[in-house]
Order: structure tokens, then C-alpha cells, then sequence
């Protein structure tokens, strides 16, 4: 079995698609059956059409075997989901039914429903009636309604209704997807930084997650006792001499390594790569060289690595193999990135997985280091920003641990984007890779050595930068900001790349203001940003973020999305109307942790 078959071999959660019926016979039911049954089948291939796993397959939908039209359908339905591996469920339905009997009643499953705004039967009575229900029970579900009117003829999907499909069955595969796997601690807490203290309730109480945990110093136990597939190692080594071009050492040449030290580094930090993935999914070939424990890994979907400072002090850092994890490609092709958060942080790692999870991309891992107002930038390098730089920037950069799917060097429509792997060529990969030089670690920060990447980010991208924090009294709470990545003049990027470290990557980002609240100006931004570190996904999708904060029960203090693009459950309007924000609060608060 290949590392990518055994990584997906737990399977992944199905769409479960519940069309609900007015139980009355005697014509009344029978009349129905062919346009509700229809609505399901409609439902179900629009979104094994559009959605993929993080594997690539489309999603599969499963269908209840009979209209459900009361509560001993709607137990036969819930039996099937649950040996199907159902993680989210879709009621739909054309008419009237019987809310609290036909109603899903599974508190951990996302749900929504979709009544048919037509005229002959009263879908939309329903809808309202079993909504009602749900948030009466506690059980917060999306409401699906139609804009137009449509003939009971009409078997389409208007436009709408397929936007709403789409963004709740995204963001609810998430949910599902997470549930079960783990955070794998790399480590513990790097340099003071809260967001690697673990917080096991969070994972727990709000993802469904597991936390798993291994001091560093199992990578040395790993290399000396060789427990990783040196045939691995060595195809690794081959393409990484061709592929990996190694950058300027820009440390004082009385610290600079030696030439046989860094070629240690290049065979160390390359076996790091193979035992974090190990470490992470686990890897049949450790069976087979006699390692059975070894094999098993931590069924970890993120993780992240102390590093600074024990490890980093005395070896080489994980820059290049945080780096390389966090890509859609290696030695053995391309396939779907690992995550993994630097300094184990833990709380960007998790949004490094919501905005995975949503685009099925690459993540980029960030300090949110400097704004740039537009004044400063004039003021250092005589250059006057524009376009969507006008309002100012900010200076995305961390110590080289940023996938290279961040280059831009892959292209959509022929413009820079980043894409789901099976839509990379390689020709796109090894663009990447070019675009990307080595430069040995500053030795200030890594004593021990190692790589850190160094690329710049191309620009005119649509971005969306995001980040959890963790509140005492509140719990998680979600911060967005949609935006671009923007190009700057060779001369003036040099010029303040070089203000800070040279050897990291860097993205220039503009978010879109609005002249309110944190995104009045982009100083407000940088202002209200609740930590250090940030997680930009490839895309505007601070909608579906929204969407699958709300699942998750975790408030959004601040964004720059559009009113009209939110999409929560319909209970969140019971708790208030004119100030959406209080009461994503409110509703959050009353509600509480998905698993609680």
C-alpha cells in the first residue's frame, strides 16, 4: 500500500440526503413521492458534481431508502446514515410534513433543510415549523429557501439554492471530516507562545479531536536507530539535489557552517520530513523493516513542532520539512498537503485546517509581522503604493516554514493561484520549486543549523487570512480577513524585505477595507489582529468560514465579509437581527460546544 492510500484509509464521511413527505395516504402522499424523492436525487449529484475529498474522489451522497413521512421512516433513515458513515445530513422537501417525526434528531451531525418555495404544497410551512422545532430541541439547523417560485414541475436547482447547498455541505464535511482524528504536540510550548500551550478541552469540546503528543526528541531516536525506509531516503536526497537549489549564506562568515556540516543538515532535515509524516499518518513500510508500533502513527490531520528553542539550539530547524509537508508535492509526487504549524501553534494550526478542509489547498503559515502604511513605504523607498496596495500593506513572513504552493507559480485562467493537488501539473511543482531557494538558517535564531525557505510571493491573488484565539470566559473566537496579495517593485520589496530577515518568504497582502469598525483602514487590521501568526488560504472564503464557525459554535470577532454572504443556522436570528456580531455571540454562548 503507498503512503497516499494507507494516509486515506480510513474512508470519509458521507452526505446523507433526507427527503421528508406529508404522511397521509390516500393520495396525498402518493402524489409526492416522485417530485420529493427527485428534489433528493437532484441534491445528491449537484454535490458529488462539485465537492471532492481531500483525496480528490467526488463525495458521495447517500439517500434514505423511502420518503420519510414519520418518525418510523425517519428511525430507518438514521440507521442507514449511521452504518454508512454519514457526517452530515440534507433534509428536502416540496411539502408539508410532520416536523418533530421527521426531523433529524443527531446533535453532532450538521443539518439543513431545503423547502421548495412552491405554490401547490407548502414547503416553506415546513421548513419554517421544523426549524422552529430544531431550535426549540437545541439543535441549531440551516434553513434552504428558494428566492423564486418555482412550478411543482420544476426539477431544477435555482442558482440560489445551490450557493447555500454547496457552502452548508462544505463546511458540515469539515466538521465531519475532523471528528476522531488528532493534533499531534510535536513538542511543547516554544518560546512563550500561547498558542502552543495545547488546549486539549478546545480540540476536544469544539472539533471532536483527540490530542497526541511526542517529545522531539523521538526524531533523534528515529534517525539513530534508522527506524524511516532509507529507499525513501535516498530517492528523497536524489530529487532534493536536483529540485532544491541552495540560497546565499547570509550569516557572518566567522559562524557560517562548514560545507560538510551543511550537507549534514541537507540528510538530516530530510529524514525529518519522512519521520514527521510517520510520525503523523503512520507508514506501513516501518512494519515491514520491523517497527510495528513505529507504523501506526497518530492519525494526526495537523500537528506542529516546538523547534525554537531546545531543538533548534543543537540541530538543524524544520523549516525545510515544515516546509515541504505543507506542500502539495514531494519526491513521491504530488499529492494533497500535510499540515503542520510552526513553534506548535497550535490554534493557526487549526485554521490552517478549517481553510484546508473548505479549498482543499495548501495553507500558508505567517507572522503577521509589519504594516506598511502607504506613507511609510513613500517615506523608506520613494514609491507610492496603488491599486489594491492603496490603502497600505501588510508584511506576511516567517522563518521559511510556508508551503510553496505560496509561491503563485501555479495558475487558474492564467493567473497565480493555488490549487487543489489534482489539479497541479508537474510542470506547476517544479515551478515551485525553482521559484523557491534554501538559504541556511540564521544562525541568531538557529544555532543548530538547517534551511529555511526563501521566495516571494506573487501578487494578485484573492486571499483570506484567519486565525483563532482562545479567550478565558468565551472560549475560541475566529478572526477573518479577506484580501490580495499584491506585487511591489523589485527595488522596494528588497528594500523592506531587508528591514527584517531576507531568508524567509514573503507574501505582501492587502485586506480589503471597509471604513468600519478593525477594517476602517489596514492599520485597523494589523491592529485587531489577536496574535502573532495568521493562516492564509488561496480564495475569498470568509463566507464558508462563517458557515463552519457556526457549526463548531465558535463566534467571528472580526471580518470583512459581505451581510449578504453569511450563511448560519436560522436560530441565529432569534438572538438578535440588527447587529448580526452580538449575536453570533449570544447564539454561540447559548448553544455551546459542539461536544460538549
Amino acid at each position: 500500500m503507498s503512503i497516499e492510500m494507507h494516509r486515506y484509509a480510513g474512508g470519509f464521511p458521507k452526505i446523507g440526503i433526507r427527503p421528508t413527505i406529508d404522511g397521509r395516504r390516500r393520495g396525498v402522499r402518493q402524489s409526492l413521492e416522485d417530485q420529493t424523492m427527485n428534489m433528493a436525487k437532484a441534491t445528491a449529484a449537484l454535490l458529488s458534481e462539485i465537492l471532492r475529498y481531500p483525496n480528490g474522489d467526488p463525495v458521495e451522497c447517500i439517500i434514505a431508502d423511502s420518503c420519510i413521512g414519520g418518525v418510523a421512516e425517519a428511525t430507518a433513515c438514521a440507521d442507514k446514515f449511521a452504518k454508512a458513515g454519514v457526517g452530515v445530513s440534507i433534509t428536502v422537501t416540496p411539502c408539508w410534513c410532520y416536523g418533530t417525526e421527521t426531523m433529524d434528531m443527531d446533535p453532532s451531525i450538521p443539518k439543513a433543510v431545503w423547502g421548495f418555495n412552491g405554490t401547490e404544497r407548502p414547503g416553506a410551512v415546513y421548513l419554517a415549523a421544523v426549524l422552529s422545532g430544531y431550535a426549540q430541541k437545541g439543535l441549531p439547523a440551516f434553513g434552504i429557501y428558494g428566492e423564486q417560485v418555482q412550478d411543482s414541475t420544476d426539477a431544477s436547482v435555482p442558482d440560489d439554492v445551490k450557493d447555500k447547498l454547496i457552502g452548508f455541505a462544505r463546511a458540515g464535511l469539515a466538521v465531519a471530516y475532523m471528528r476522531g482524528k488528532s493534533y499531534l504536540s510535536m513538542g511543547s510550548v516554544s518560546m512563550g507562545i500561547a498558542g502552543s500551550i495545547v488546549s486539549d478541552s478546545f480540540f476536544q469540546e469544539y472539533l471532536g479531536m483527540r490530542n497526541e503528543y511526542i517529545d522531539m526528541s523521538e526524531f533523534v531516536r528515529r534517525i539513530d536507530e534508522k527506524i524511516y525506509d532509507e529507499v525513501e531516503f535516498n530517492k528523497a536526497m536524489a530529487r532534493v539535489k536536483e529540485h532544491c537549489v541552495e540560497g546565499p549564506d547570509n550569516n557572518d562568515p566567522d559562524i557560517q557552517s562548514t560545507r560538510e556540516k551543511k550537507d549534514r543538515d541537507w540528510e538530516t532535515v530530510v529524514k525529518m520530513t519522512q519521520i514527521a509524516r510517520d510520525l503523523m499518518i503512520g507508514n506501513p513500510r516501518l512494519a515491514e523493516l520491523g517497527f510495528g508500533e513505529e507504523a501506526m502513527g497518530h492519525n494526526a490531520i495537523v500537528s506542529g513542532f516546538q523547534g525554537q528553542r531546545q531543538w533548534t539550539d543543537h540541530f538543524p530547524n524544520g523549516d525545510f520539512w515544515e516546509a515541504m509537508l505543507n506542500s502539495s508535492f514531494d519526491w513521491n509526487g504530488i499529492r494533497a498537503p500535510y499540515l503542520v504549524a510552526t513553534e506548535n501553534d497550535s490554534l493557526n494550526g487549526a485554521v490552517m485546517l478549517f481553510g484546508s478542509l473548505l479549498t482543499n489547498t495548501a495553507q500558508i503559515f505567517a507572522d503577521v509581522r509589519t504594516y506598511w502604511s502607504p506613507e511609510s513605504v513613500e517615506r523608506v523607498t520613494g514609491h507610492k503604493l496603488g491599486g489594491a496596495a492603496q490603502n497600505g500593506i501588510l508584511h506576511l513572513i516567517n522563518s521559511g516554514s510556508a508551503t510553496l504552493d505560496g509561491t503563485g507559480e501555479q495558475t487558474k485562467d492564467g493567473k497565480p493561484a493555488m490549487k487543489p493537488f489534482w489539479e497541479i501539473s508537474e510542470e506547476e511543482a517544479n515551478r515551485c520549486l525553482a521559484a523557491t531557494s534554501w538559504r541556511p538558517a540564521n544562525m541568531g535564531y538557529f544555532r543548530g543549523g538547517g534551511y529555511s525557505s526563501d521566495y516571494l510571493t506573487k501578487g494578485g491573488m484573492p486571499m483570506t487570512m484567519s486565525r483563532l484565539n482562545l479567550v478565558k470566559g468565551i472560549g475560541p473566537v475566529l478572526q477573518i480577513a479577506e484580501g490580495y496579495s499584491v506585487d511591489l517593485p523589485e527595488e522596494v520589496h528588497e528594500a523592506l524585505d531587508h528591514r527584517t530577515d531576507p531568508t524567509w518568504p514573503t507574501t505582501w497582502f492587502a485586506p480589503i477595507v471597509t471604513g468600519e469598525g478593525a477594517f476602517r483602514s489596514v492599520y485597523d487590521v494589523m491592529d485587531n489582529w489577536g496574535a502573532n501568526h495568521g493562516s492564509i488560504s488561496y480564495g475569498h472564503i470568509g463566507a464558508d468560514l462563517i458557515t463552519l464557525a457556526s457549526m463548531l459554535r465558535i463566534p467571528v470577532n472580526m471580518h470583512n465579509v459581505a451581510e449578504e454572504r453569511f450563511f448560519r443556522p436560522r436560530a441565529w436570528g432569534l438572538f438578535g437581527t440588527a447587529q448580526t456580531e452580538g449575536a453570533d455571540y449570544r447564539a454561540c454562548s447559548n448553544f455551546g460546544p459542539l461536544y460538549k
